[in-house]
């Protein structure tokens, strides 16, 4: 039987990605088949990133290719390409700065930061170039979390250079003030603050940059809607019904703006006995589920309260660092992979595509 390039086209249609559910022919994925006599090569171009689990999609594709009868040899080759997604409508992207993902939740004390900066690093881990703005003016908690002291350099006297940490990027209010030091500031100035700190950044081509921002629905968030490009908005939220009712809030906040939700964290829905392993419910059960099954939206994970968590990020190495290959970190891991493929499912960004247009006096 000979093989084809439309017969491998006609596997690859029955091939499923386990991570988005869909064949590596629609999503465009396959590409560069190359069929030499019997022998066999392919692309997978996955629009996530994906480290963790390019093996085990190399693995099923050359297992659903040498099912083929007559096949030769087959190298398949799968790698991640993370392209430019839209934000707002009359927001343009930031130079250097594909996909900018907003964590946000309603009310305080829901763990929001040590969601953000585990989420950057399992972005990262995964294989994205990846930046964190801690944008809480009022209580920035990311220096400490990623273990950063000191202040961030100017090279041009204009910009500031960010920090970097555990191979993320970061910038932070707590960088450039003393540690005890507290901003007491009116709301335009926070938000003059904020818009520095993300702008005079020199960020170095990323494919996320992940902002911290402070809980509620005010000035900051505001800013971000009205002038920040946002790709997505993740809402983190526990179990408990008067945090579930601050992160609807947040929620519907995100939906006026036409700011896509990817979906859902639920931190500490369930806690597990250092000492004797005992798991309970401390803060109520499925309320994160049921959120997102009222507004539609997906639950990309739910994490337990562990106090290795807290200690992890009090220390300066957050849990995906610390214990890359813990339950919790994968759970983390796998979170940064649903919003990435959700991301990857938004329509592009063409802005960069299209030629300027000059009129002249000829």
């Amino acid at each position: 039987m000979a093989i084809s390039e439309l017969l491998i086209q006609s596997t690859l249609k029955l091939c499923i990605d386990p991570n988005t559910g869909k064949d590596f022919v629609s999503s465009k994925s396959a590409r560069n088949i190359k069929v030499d006599g019997n022998d066999v090569s392919v692309d997978i171009v996955l629009g996530y990133p994906a480290k963790s689990v390019e093996a085990d999609i190399q693995n099923l594709v050359a297992q659903a290719l040498l099912a083929i009868e007559g096949i030769g040899r087959v190298a398949v080759h799968v790698s991640s390409k993370i392209v430019a997604h839209k934000a707002q409508q009359g927001v343009t992207l930031l130079p250097n700065v594909k996909n900018i993902i907003a964590v946000a939740s309603g009310k305080g004390g829901v763990g929001k930061s040590t969601t953000s900066v585990n989420l950057a690093l399992a972005l990262a881990v995964e294989g994205a170039s990846v930046g964190l703005l801690d944008a809480d003016i009022y209580g920035p908690s990311q220096p400490q979390m990623l273990g950063i002291s000191g202040r961030p350099e100017s090279l041009d006297g204009k910009s500031m250079e960010p920090m970097e940490a555990h191979g993320i990027q970061a910038m932070s209010i707590g960088f450039l003030i003393d540690t005890d030091t507290p901003m007491v500031w009116r709301g335009p100035m926070v938000t003059g603050a904020l818009e520095q700190l993300l702008r005079d950044t020199k960020w170095r081509d990323l494919d996320y940059l992940v902002i911290d921002l402070p809980p509620g629905t005010g000035d900051i968030q505001l800013t971000l809607a009205q002038k920040i490009p946002v790709t997505g908005a993740i809402i983190v939220t526990t179990p408990q019904d008067i945090a579930l009712l601050d992160a609807r809030k947040g929620l519907k906040m995100f939906e006026k703006v036409s700011i896509p939700i990817l979906g859902i964290v639920e931190n500490m829905s369930t806690h597990i006995c250092s000492n004797c392993g005992h798991e309970e419910h401390i803060f109520g059960a499925g309320g994160g589920e049921l959120m997102a099954k009222d507004y539609n939206v997906d639950l990309l994970g739910s994490l337990p309260l562990d106090i290795d968590i807290r200690l992890q990020a009090d220390s300066g190495k957050p849990t995906v660092t610390a214990n890359p290959d813990s339950k919790v970190a994968n759970i983390y891991k796998e979170i940064a992979r649903k919003a990435a493929i959700k991301i990857a499912n938004a329509s592009l960004d063409y802005s960069g595509k299209f030629p300027n247009i000059v009129i002249q006096n000829t």
